[in-house]
């Protein structure tokens, strides 16, 4: 016995049955042995030539014999689509319909000769031409195919009517074109029927060949030649089952668990990079551009839809508590005072549309619409699943960008502060971060606070903010750049008052490597007051 599996990996057959036009939208099925003689000998002309012609005719002549079937679950589809036609002028189109049988990609056709028997020289041919056929009927129909050792669990459900009916349901009589031993390997024939061609025609057709079989000779040739069928072939009717196509209950699948996207990570590409000194301003640019893009996948009846995650607010438009909505956070990694890459970042984890959102943000343009900053999505996951950038962990972190106090001074009442921070201004801003590791320490859980934290000032001069991009990466060449350089003030947001706050910039030593992003302070989910950490060399070889 000889057993053959075809899976079609993309789950549709596309074959148009010999004599019948491609519009009619009919099915070939089962497929035609004919169909699989032909595909056999292509894929040794065109992949494996160096087998052997005796050995390949032998092997084929044992598989021109009408085979059996086991048939899997199937239905029809079609698709509809305009080609140019050009009989009536450059723009005349006309309507094409694509006939197609819809299989699982996992469940396969067999093949079934359970009076073959090849030698080992024909099952290893045989095995190599199955391992190299890409597809089987028209190009898009593609499949693997394979050689099965043994035919346990598929009983035959299609086969020819000369052979006794199996047990089963209804069956149908189908036409199927097979091969014909005695002729298909004959060298080519003239038509009986047809003066078209002379017999020294009839040689030079022959002699094109290779090997000038019947088997060999291409469609457009038959038909110009006038054969109705083509030779070296016969037509079997085979008995099938009559509800093959009939279409089966879908069934109502267990939801599955979908991993849990927190991170998206872009890199930035543009004849002029935005300056870090920009960073609020293209943070909340990338807000604005995600509400739009996420309003128009999810609207309903005009009407867009609105992320809490994206936006920060809920329903009522108040603001969401909790710091679990997105944060924005553009970078300049390597160190050159221009922004380079964008990471979106929500504990809480996207939804399916907000990730859709996500890969489709691709652009954004700059203040004057001029030139336009592509960001290609570079990585989406879980945050344990990075470990670069700000995303890193360190005992170390510094100022990227200026933290900016989350309070005013208090002059009276209770809690006032002290006189010392009323008339030191840097005093006051090292005591709201203080105030807001607190915070920190307290939302994630650590053992520690802020009392066990090691908290510097980067000035230079003393008693002057400055942000450094050496101390964090010792080959940069950006600027050194003072918090009051930096854009504080939200274009979409009248009432903020970021660029009147007090501002500084810190180092931070944590009693154990904690993982990033560490990003504290007014307009923190802008990208204010992000620490990056302070690495070896040899570690960051390698981050995107």
């Amino acid at each position: 016995m000889l057993a053959i599996a075809m899976y079609f990996l993309a789950g549709r057959y596309h074959a148009t049955p010999w004599g019948r036009h491609v519009n009619e939208a009919a099915p070939e099925w089962p497929p035609s042995p004919w169909r699989l003689l032909r595909s056999l000998v292509a894929t040794w002309k065109l992949r494996v030539p160096g087998l052997p012609e005796d050995l390949v005719r032998q092997l084929l002549m044992k598989l021109a014999g009408p085979p059996q079937f086991h048939l899997p679950r199937a239905s029809l589809g079609h698709s509809r689509h305009y080609m140019p036609w050009f009989k009536k002028g450059p723009d005349d189109r006309t309507m094409v319909f694509d006939g197609f049988v819809v299989v699982s990609p996992d469940e396969p056709v067999v093949w079934i000769w359970d009076q073959v028997k090849l030698t080992d020289d024909e099952r290893v041919a045989l095995s190599t031409l199955l391992e190299h056929l890409a597809y089987f009927g028209r190009a898009e129909s593609w499949c693997r195919a394979e050689l099965l050792d043994s035919l346990a669990d598929p009983t035959p459900n299609a086969y020819p009517a000369t052979q006794a009916a199996a047990p089963g349901g209804e069956l149908q009589l189908v036409r199927v074109l097979c091969a014909d031993p005695k002729t298909a390997f004959d060298p080519i024939s003239t038509p009986g029927t047809s003066a078209r061609r002379s017999r020294r025609q009839s040689t030079q057709l022959s002699h094109s060949l290779d090997p000038p079989w019947n088997l060999c000779v291409d469609t457009p040739t038959l038909h110009n030649e006038g054969w109705s069928d083509p030779p070296g072939s016969k037509w079997i009717d085979y008995l099938c089952p009559a509800d093959c196509f009939r279409p089966l209950p879908a069934k109502r699948r267990r939801p599955t668990r979908q991993l849990q996207i927190q991170v998206a990570r872009y890199v930035l590409d543009g004849t002029v990079l935005p300056p870090v000194t920009e960073t609020l301003t293209f943070a909340e640019r990338v807000r604005q551009r995600l509400m739009g893009i996420y309003g128009k996948l999810t609207a309903i009846d005009g009407q867009p839809g609105r992320s809490r995650t994206f936006s920060g607010k809920d329903a009522d438009g108040n603001p969401l508590q909790g710091h679990q909505h997105a944060y924005y956070l553009p970078t300049d990694e390597d160190g050159d005072g221009r922004i380079d890459h964008l990471t979106v970042v929500a504990e809480a984890g996207f939804t399916h549309d907000e990730v859709r959102a996500l890969d489709r943000l691709r652009e954004l343009y700059t203040s004057d619409r001029e030139d336009t900053i592509r960001l290609v999505l570079i990585a989406l996951g879980k945050l344990e699943d990075f470990c670069f950038g700000p995303l890193a962990s360190s005992t170390h972190w510094v100022s990227a960008t200026p933290f900016i106090v989350t309070r005013h001074p208090k002059k009276n009442g209770r809690k006032r502060d002290p006189l010392a921070l009323l008339l030191d201004r840097a005093s006051f801003v090292e005591q709201v971060l203080r105030e807001e590791l607190d915070r920190l320490c307290s939302r994630k859980g650590w053992a520690w606070g802020a009392a066990q934290l090691s908290v510097q000032r980067v000035e230079d001069p003393p008693g002057v903010f400055v942000l450094k991009p050496q101390l964090w990466r010792p080959e940069a060449t950006g600027p050194r750049l003072r918090p009051l350089q930096f854009r504080r003030f939200r274009l979409h947001k009248p009432e903020d008052d970021g660029g009147r706050r007090p501002a500084g910039s810190f180092l931070i030593e944590f009693p154990e490597a904690i993982k990033g992003p560490v990003v504290l302070g007014h307009s923190a989910h802008f990208g204010m007051g992000l620490f990056l950490p302070i690495l070896r060399k040899a570690s960051r070889q390698g981050a995107p």
